[in-house]
């Protein structure tokens, strides 16, 4: 298997003051970032690699609607969150600043520091583990993926704009 990520566990009910801190929401996304998880996984934010991948519990995301709490794992180079659900307001929220979430009901399958490869094939993403297991996700829409594969949801719409399609193909009003 090719492009292995790294897993780290956090359990169910993580809310977005525990991603991005209150205290630290003067601040910019990089000092946001240093202190992300640091009450459930102390050693989270200094020790996680760009590509890893973190596996979670139920509720991901749940609490505010800050959009830092999504974006402090994207400045920590987080290549996706597993959970089997999120707060709606945090889905919308990674998406727009380019994190994956996948919705997998065995997520809580993952073990700490395991590698997995993450699949993204048509309408069927999945986690693959080592051992050949296959964790099935939910399909996620292709502009979701767009969204992520851009880096969110500002640099698709300056690309498209830098590219003229938002000219050749401009959004309709409703």
């Amino acid at each position: 298997m090719t492009n292995l990520h790294r897993v780290w566990k956090v359990g169910r009910d993580v809310d977005t003051d525990q991603l991005a801190p209150g205290a630290y929401m003067k601040f910019g996304i990089d000092e946001i970032a240093r202190h992300c998880l640091h009450g459930p996984r102390p050693d989270f934010a200094a020790g996680v690699q760009p590509g890893d991948v973190l596996a979670a519990g139920e509720n991901f995301g749940i609490g505010s609607s800050r959009e830092q709490a999504a974006a402090a794992l994207v400045a920590l180079g987080l290549h996706a969150v597993v959970a089997p659900s999120y707060s709606g307001l945090y889905f919308r929220n990674a998406f727009n600043v380019g994190l994956l979430l996948l919705t997998c009901h065995r997520a809580d399958e993952l073990e700490e520091n395991e590698r997995v490869a993450i699949t993204l094939e048509a309408d069927a993403p999945a986690v693959v583990r080592a051992d050949g297991t296959t964790l099935a996700c939910e399909p996620i829409p292709g502009f979701l993926l767009d969204m992520v594969r851009a880096g969110g949801l500002l640099n698709q719409l300056k690309r498209r704009l830098a590219t003229g399609e938002l000219a050749r193909h401009p959004m309709k009003a409703s």
